[in-house]
């Protein structure tokens, strides 16, 4: 894979962060940032797309897979996609700051 190419992936593995009471606990407590990522993203693809995106350095990527609830649209059955969800730490010092506040 050329340089090009894998820098053009890399843009693409984060799709957002996580906002949730979970994710904000954790940001206080571990340094972690969660992301929702790509269902076929790598743990050193997850640690790359971080470290060029926000310059920043990461200690650790944990990953986890969900599956798809399935719910009911009146008389049919319909099933929403799979996901997965990173939590990576960040290295002492290191922070992100998604809403500019100083």
């Amino acid at each position: 894979m050329s340089v090009a190419a894998r820098q053009e992936r890399l843009m693409t593995v984060l799709q957002g962060p996580v906002f949730s009471e979970k994710s904000t606990i954790s940001v206080e407590k571990h340094n972690q940032i969660v992301f929702k990522v790509r269902k076929d993203a790598t743990k050193s693809e997850i640690r790359d797309a971080v470290e060029m995106l926000f310059e920043v350095k990461v200690d650790g990527v944990q990953v986890m897979n969900y599956r798809g609830k399935v719910k009911r649209f009146s008389q049919t059955r319909g099933r929403r996609n799979d996901w997965k969800k990173a939590y990576v730490r960040l290295a002492e010092g290191s922070q992100i700051d998604f809403l500019g506040a100083e």
